[in-house]
């Protein structure tokens, strides 16, 4: 078959519609995985993207194709999908979406029993290698289709990592970026006395508002001034496939993922002491400071959900948290999901009874710079280069190229799902960290 391999990702397959993923390669991917996994039953889930259908349709034809069972679970979220696969047993599971990449864009996310992912290295090159072979079959009697709404199940679920009767009526504002947060949310929160004020919940693929993806500050703007207009205690922002949160505080101020990782690892290592909990090597060093004080083992990971999922197997660790908004649980079949963060962190709001910007002052002296993306010509020379100026620095190439000094440290690495190089820098001030930025991108885009 002829098709563009870049849609074979680290960590997924995502690639733009029509031009790299189409139904015939959606198909193709379908029979393939259903004869990589030699599964009974495989369960399938898509977002609101309207290619979403489509594809379904076809992955579904290859995996039945090869007599393999089907349940289809219509339009959830990516950690729904991941709950029905450990919940009720099913083989595996694929999950039709792009998360946060524009309208144009599909993928799938897909995973074998317990909800263990297939990456790059373990699976994805398997089921790429047959596309390109045209290894495709038909089995002599052709798998069914069922249909299941596991919604409720998943709300239940979910609450029974907090005590909902602990949580206090706060007023939050929830952006669910007309993603799939939309449809999850509500059969939750109505087990709950909070408050909710909805901005685009209806699923709509085409993005009418702005892109759903939180970790870009201009995509915040319209929840930032909900949470001011309503006086909201604090607000949260899902991405398309409603795996990904975000949290804001009462004055607009976002959190990164690894602010947001600090506060669940307090609240989990209050309850359950001398546990492991991991940590990427994006976040602040705030989270590892903070497990180690509250009595916790720290381990630090790539970048990713298929490399920390086994991390935390390894480990046997209790949760993991990303800076990009991933939050993953041990008794979640160590899957993640942002939902659950976020009622961690409700439930740690309402037992200390304190605000969310107090809490954060305690445990956070640091500043940083966020995600800083440039696009380069060619990204192992320009980190090469990079490496050279700061060769002073303790540096390691664990992902990209990290270096560090006493009083600041940064991340440089390509994305694994856009051409670009992706820094990250914290420091002890706000002066050092001006005066590094300006360095270090001045260097990169040079």
């Amino acid at each position: 078959m002829d098709f563009d391999r870049s849609i074979f990702k680290a960590y997924d397959v995502r690639g733009i519609v029509p031009d790299q993923l189409n139904p015939e390669i959606a198909y193709a991917i379908g029979n393939s995985l259903a004869g990589y996994l030699k599964p009974t039953t495989i369960a399938v889930g898509r977002d609101m993207r309207v290619s979403g259908e489509e594809l379904g349709e076809a992955l579904i034809s290859g995996i039945n194709d090869r007599g393999v069972d089907v349940v289809d679970l219509g339009m959830i979220s990516t950690d729904a999908l991941y709950f029905a696969v450990g919940k009720y047993g099913y083989d595996g599971g694929v999950m039709i979406t792009a998360s946060h990449n524009p309208s144009e864009y599909n993928g799938f996310k897909i995973c074998r029993k317990a909800a263990v992912p297939l990456s790059g290295s373990e699976g994805l090159d398997v089921l790429c290698d047959d596309l390109v072979h045209d290894r495709m079959e038909k089995s002599s009697s052709r798998g069914s289709i069922a249909r299941r709404d596991i919604l409720d199940d998943f709300a239940e679920h979910v609450l029974t990592f907090v005590d909902p009767h602990s949580i206090k009526p706060f007023t939050l504002a929830i952006d669910a970026g007309n993603g799939m947060a939309g449809i999850t949310l509500d059969p939750v929160f109505k087990k709950l006395t909070c408050k909710v004020i909805p901005l685009y919940y209806e699923p709509d693929g085409r993005f009418p508002n702005h892109p759903a993806n939180p970790i870009e500050k201009e995509n915040l703007i319209d929840l930032q001034k909900a949470i001011v207009d309503n006086s909201a205690d604090l607000g949260a922002a899902f991405d398309g496939d409603a795996d990904r949160m975000f949290l804001l505080k009462k004055d607009g101020t976002p959190l990164g993922g690894d602010m947001v990782t600090a506060l669940v690892a307090n609240k989990l290592l209050a309850e359950n002491s001398n546990q492991t909990i991991i940590y990427n090597l994006i976040c602040s060093r705030a989270v590892p400071e903070l497990i180690k004080r509250k009595g916790g083992q720290a381990v630090r990971s790539r970048v990713g959900h298929a490399i920390i999922k086994p991390l935390m197997k390894k480990h046997n660790a209790i949760f993991g948290g990303e800076h990009s908004g991933h939050f993953y649980f041990r008794d979640n079949w160590y899957a993640d999901s942002g939902l659950i963060a976020l009622l961690v962190c409700l439930e740690l709001l309402s037992k200390a009874n304190r605000e969310l910007g107090d809490i954060l002052a305690e445990i956070d002296p640091y500043v940083r710079s966020g995600e800083i993306n440039s696009r380069v010509k060619d990204i192992d020379v320009k980190i090469d280069e990079v490496a050279a100026a700061f060769a002073d620095g303790e540096s390691d190439r664990l992902d990209g190229l990290t270096i560090q000094y006493p009083d600041w440290w940064f991340n440089l690495r390509p994305s694994n799902t856009e051409p670009l190089l992706r820094l990250n820098v914290e420091a002890d001030s706000p002066d050092l960290l001006e005066e590094k930025v300006k360095t270090l991108t001045e260097i990169v885009r040079s």
